[in-house]
């Protein structure tokens, strides 16, 4: 055993190598990214299956390929790839797996790298009933990814590992095992015939539904036991200054590390029960926690999942007690050390010299006083081909012309200067919504989609718009990479959109450089004027990734 400084995401893969993880597949997704750029660096040596799907759907289908193939199986994903993976993880949870399985997912508090909205992952738990863990750190990160290859493999379930930004970015020391099998697996699994265990059917889904349930509690049990739910006090007697009365703390996630933070700097010493496992919940523990507290405070990013389900474990255990979160804590964006100092502060009675961040003022409505943020929005690279396809849109396209946003780098087209997006919701949005508008007005539409994102899901909105005879253009900023994510590839190194438009049945199409901004102009009026769906792909290599392959 040694120590190495990594990354949260890094020490994911170093648990899943210490696991012997077989088979790997992802579609990357800020701040997932680095799981997949780490494995496709190291799986070859390794001896391990990796792939960047086409979706976050793929990527989980030909994980369970694996897994009822009896191969140790990872796939990870942002929490925009779950709502993508969610039918085939639905059932996976009804016929369970053969190889064991962990999903990782990375959701975005405050959405420093998500669009469409602060989506909470761990609703899935309670929707699917699949067993999810959340670690703290990185250590938890590769510790809690070894345990949840064993939970899954012991209860035959897969397991989610939740992360956030804050776990996934951030570097520490992590003991790892220097000395894990390689594995050279070569892929040897063999899938054995059971339709009973793996055709979800009526009647037998029910059945499937009952197991499911059974199993859970089983897990429940197995949670109870675990160390990985702590009951702590953070600082010895010696250190108090405050007396708090009979006030606790439960806490999961990242939020646990503001919770020591904010404590030593009050010099408080309360009991802190840390929940490792979101779903299910350890009742017995935590109802044992709460019996004695007259007040609990309950901190956890974003929705009150738990805050809900210790509201209702308190009216068995201890009817009185005072269920405190979302009252005195914000269920929008990140949790900081501050903010949690504030809150312990109200219910202590302690006055707390105003230690909130200026950007937490300023989002609040305080005044900010000397604090002055100015606002900066995020801009293309230098050279970015995409710029040059806005600007030849502006001077081609008519006046009310609608714009399609999409998620990529592309996404900027949105921002001063360029202000080109007039809605953005989802991948692949940018066709089906263009395709409403076009069938309900008159209006010239242009959508935009990136090459990537035209093959995770715009590929079907293309089906459907040809089909239905719309009459809209788009535009695919082909940059002949994933730029957004950190520049891994995708299909379009082998399959040309242009032939999967033309396939479509898409009349007009033409591939155009975008430098030359003049016959992008010239092709943008064309194509507007015509009938039916039109496609223009703007193909030149990224900037960034040209930078890098000249050096």
């Amino acid at each position: 055993m040694k120590k190495q400084i990594l990354l949260g995401n890094e020490a994911i893969v170093q648990g899943a190598l210490e696991a012997g993880v077989d088979f790997v597949s992802t579609y990357p997704g800020t701040p997932a990214s680095e799981i997949g750029n780490t494995f496709a660096k190291i799986a070859e040596k390794q001896g391990i299956y990796f792939e960047f799907s086409t979706n976050e759907k793929v990527a989980l289908e030909a994980a369970i390929g694996a897994s009822f193939s009896g191969l140790r199986c990872l796939v990870a994903m942002k929490n925009f790839g779950l709502n993508v993976a969610s039918d085939a993880l639905l059932p996976l949870c009804y016929t369970g797996i053969k190889g064991p399985m962990v999903i990782v997912v990375a959701d975005d508090p405050s959405c420093w790298s998500s669009a469409q909205s602060e989506e909470n992952s761990r609703a899935y738990a309670y929707l699917a009933h699949i067993p999810m863990l959340e670690p703290a750190d990185a250590q938890e990160a590769k510790d809690f990814t070894k345990l949840a290859f064993e939970i899954s493999e012991k209860f035959k379930l897969p397991v989610i590992l939740r992360t956030t930004t804050r776990v996934a970015h951030q570097r520490m020391p992590v003991i790892v095992n220097s000395k894990f099998k390689i594995q050279n697996s070569k892929l040897k699994g063999k899938f054995v015939k059971d339709v009973k265990r793996f055709v979800t059917m009526p009647p037998r889904v029910l059945e499937m539904k009952e197991e499911l349930l059974e199993k859970i509690e089983k897990i429940k049990e197995f949670a109870e036991q675990n160390k990985i739910n702590k009951i702590e006090n953070y600082l010895p007697a010696e250190a108090r200054r405050a007396k708090a009365g009979k006030l606790g703390i439960i806490v999961s996630g990242v939020s646990y590390l503001y919770v020591k933070e904010a404590l030593e700097k009050l010099e408080l010493d309360l009991p802190i029960l840390k929940l490792g496992f979101f779903y299910p919940l350890p009742e017995k523990k935590i109802k044992n926690f709460i019996k004695k507290l007259k007040k609990v405070l309950v901190i956890e990013e974003l929705e009150p999942y738990l805050e809900k389900e210790i509201k209702i474990l308190a009216k068995e255990i201890n009817p009185k007690l005072e269920v405190l979160g979302k009252d005195i804590l914000p269920q929008i964006g990140e949790l900081k050390t501050e903010i949690i100092i504030s809150a312990i502060g109200k219910l202590i009675n302690k006055k707390i010299k105003n230690c909130l961040p200026a950007e937490v003022l300023l989002a609040s409505g305080t005044k900010a006083g000397k604090f002055k943020i100015p606002v900066r929005f995020p801009r293309f690279c230098p050279g970015c081909p995409h710029t040059m396809v806005l600007t030849a849109i502006k001077k081609a396209a008519p006046k009310g012309t609608i714009f399609g946003g999409d998620i990529g780098c592309y996404m900027m087209a949105g921002l001063p200067p360029h202000e080109l997006q007039d809605y953005l919701l989802c991948m692949g949005s940018s066709i089906g919504i263009a395709h409403g508008i076009g069938k309900s007005t008159n209006q010239k539409i242009i959508a935009f989609i990136g090459d990537s994102t035209f093959f995770h899901v715009g590929i079907p909105a293309l089906v459907n718009v040809v089909f239905n005879k719309s009459n809209i253009l788009i535009i695919v900023m082909d940059n002949l990479i994933t730029a957004m994510t950190g520049h891994q590839p995708n299909p379009g190194e082998k399959i040309k959109i242009e032939d999967v438009a033309r396939a479509c049945g898409v009349k007009n199409i033409k591939v155009v450089d975008p430098i030359n901004i003049k016959e992008m102009e010239e092709t943008i009026k064309e194509f507007l004027e015509k009938e039916g769906v039109s496609v223009i792909v703007s193909r030149r290599i990224c900037a960034l990734l040209a930078k890098k392959q000249n050096k």
